[in-house]
Order: C-alpha cells, then sequence, then structure tokens
C-alpha cells in the first residue's frame, strides 16, 4: 500500500509540473498571468465540480460552520497561489520560481514557533537556515541579485500563500470531504479573481493559435489550456488527495517537492528553459532544507476538537 501511494504521489507531482510550462504557451499565445489563472481555475473547478455532482455529491456538501473556512480556502491556497505563481512565472523560469515557492514549508515553521508559540526541535530551525542559504545560491544574491527582482517578490509572495494552503490543510477534520473542498475552491478562486482577471476581456481567438515559446516545441494554445485543466489541476489534486490518503501528510508532501524537479524537466524538454549551475545545486539545498522543516512541523502533535479525526493536508 505505502509504494502504491508513492506512485501515485509522483504522478500527482509530475501532473503538478505541466503546468509552468503550459502557462508559459498561453502568455506566449497572447493570455495575461491573470487570464490564464481564470480560464485554469474556471475550467477546473466547473470539471471537477461536475463529476463530482455525478459520482460523489455527498462530497459537494459544506457544513454552515466551514463556510468561513471554504473562503479563506478559495482566496489564500488557491487563487493567491495560483494567481501569484503565474505572475512570477512571466518574470521568471518555470524551475527558479518553484523553487522559491517550495521554500513554503520554512515559512511554517516559522509561524508555528513565533505565532503559535510551539517550541521546535533544533533540527526545524537548521532546516529553514539551510533552505535560506539554499535560495541565496538560487537567486546568485552575490551577483547583485540578477534575476528580476520583482518576479522574487511575486514567487515569494506564492511561497507565503503556499504556507497558508498547509496551515489551512490543518484545520478541518472529517466533516469536510477533501475533494469537495477543492472544487468548491477551485470555483471560489475563479469567483475571487473575476474583478481582476476580467475573464470577459480575454482574447478568446488566441486559442486557435500554435505557438513555441523560447526556442521549444510547437503546441496549439488549445491543448495546452486541455492539459493545464485536466492534467495540471483536475488529475493533480485528486492524485495528491489519494496518496495522502495513503501516506502520512509529511511523506506525501515531501514527494510532491518532485514537482520542482519535474517542472524544470519538462520545461526544459518543451520550451528549452534550463537551469543555471548556481540554481541546480542552490536548488537542491532548498529542498533539502524544506524537507527538513516541514518533516520536524509534521511529526508535531496537532490540536484536535474531540470527536474529530486528524486532518490531512491535501
Amino acid at each position: 500500500m505505502r509504494r502504491a501511494g508513492l506512485l501515485i504521489a509522483l504522478a500527482s507531482a509530475g501532473c503538478f509540473a505541466f503546468s509552468g510550462p503550459m502557462a508559459k504557451y498561453l502568455a506566449a499565445a497572447g493570455l495575461a498571468p491573470l487570464e490564464s489563472v481564470w480560464v485554469r481555475m474556471a475550467g477546473a473547478g466547473l470539471l471537477l465540480v461536475g463529476v463530482l455532482a455525478f459520482f460523489r455529491p455527498r462530497a459537494l456538501r459544506i457544513p454552515r460552520s466551514r463556510l468561513p473556512f471554504f473562503a479563506a480556502y478559495a482566496v489564500i491556497a488557491v487563487a493567491g497561489v495560483q494567481a501569484l505563481y503565474f505572475a512570477a512565472l512571466t518574470r521568471l523560469p518555470v524551475g527558479v520560481t518553484l523553487l522559491i515557492e517550495y521554500t513554503s514549508p520554512v515559512l511554517v515553521v516559522l509561524w508555528v514557533r513565533f505565532v503559535r508559540r510551539v517550541r521546535l526541535p533544533r533540527a526545524a530551525f537548521v532546516g529553514a537556515v539551510v533552505a535560506v542559504i539554499g535560495l541565496g545560491i538560487v537567486v546568485e544574491i552575490w551577483s547583485g541579485l540578477s534575476l528580476d527582482p520583482v518576479g522574487l517578490l511575486l514567487a515569494v509572495c506564492a511561497a507565503v500563500c503556499c504556507a497558508g494552503y498547509f496551515l489551512l490543510s490543518d484545520g478541518f477534520g472529517d466533516d469536510v470531504d477533501p475533494l469537495g473542498l477543492i472544487g468548491w475552491g477551485l470555483l471560489g478562486s475563479a469567483l475571487v479573481l473575476l474583478p481582476i482577471s476580467q475573464p470577459w476581456n480575454i482574447p478568446w481567438e488566441a486559442f486557435t493559435r500554435t505557438v513555441a515559446p523560447g526556442s521549444g516545441y510547437a503546441l496549439p494554445a488549445s491543448a495546452a489550456v486541455i492539459l493545464l485543466i485536466v492534467v495540471g489541476t483536475v488529475a493533480a489534486y485528486i492524485l495528491g488527495v489519494t496518496a495522502v490518503r495513503r501516506l502520512s501528510a509529511a511523506i506525501g508532501s515531501t514527494v510532491a517537492s518532485i514537482e520542482v524537479v519535474a517542472g524544470a524537466v519538462i520545461a526544459w524538454i518543451m520550451i528549452g528553459e534550463a537551469l543555471g549551475p548556481f540554481q541546480i545545486v542552490g536548488g537542491v539545498i532548498v529542498l533539502f532544507g524544506a524537507y527538513l522543516a516541514q518533516r520536524v512541523t509534521a511529526a508535531l502533535p496537532v490540536a484536535v476538537p474531540e470527536g474529530r479525526e486528524p486532518a490531512r493536508a491535501v
């Protein structure tokens, strides 16, 4: 069962890894970052909620007391992460953006220690320091931040929202179906992004174009958006939830870090983006530090209301 769970987690990470490169194709076709995010969220949300309504309608029930939680999940864990991530992709390579976003476990450690005032093992802080050192190597800080500073800021904000995703994932028990939470979260994020994405201005003719960003392969924009919605979002989330149910949250989330490597490889194959030697070395260090931090955090006991099972991260 554990081996099957690991394979499913790897498949989930591989599916998520398509989101960055596909976003590059949509940008080359003429879509703005927030327009791409809205199409992704709305398309995936409608697809997932539609499938659940047909095969698992009970998953879509929302306890009234959980409405604020669902709203926070949609705004922070879905809309915030995706919008900031896609915006960062317009200024940074896919691999670098993913590497910065995956410093989020370090932020979780800092939140637990200084906001929740929970004492953490020393290894948690060692992991945080290691990750920060690795991040400094990724951005080549000695050369005056040669990477785009606005892109770096957007990627860091995406990491903050991603940390919120992990923290919010500790906030529900067996009264919330994870698939229903994801489905409503996707649709809710599309609603939140409606006024700033302004989908009525989307150049829909862009999906008829065939584009080749950078020195990569040519691909129809319609194929890119289908891959983004079906593989990079719906399949990725479903596989991720299944994997976490078979594994512990710590193992599942650690395996999910393979998305960084997979995303960089897919970007290299499809659009010709490659990480430099400092990004590769720094990326390994960042992931190792994040692994240490999240492993320790995941091992901490979580206070659970009486009669409710501990929450699983999704």
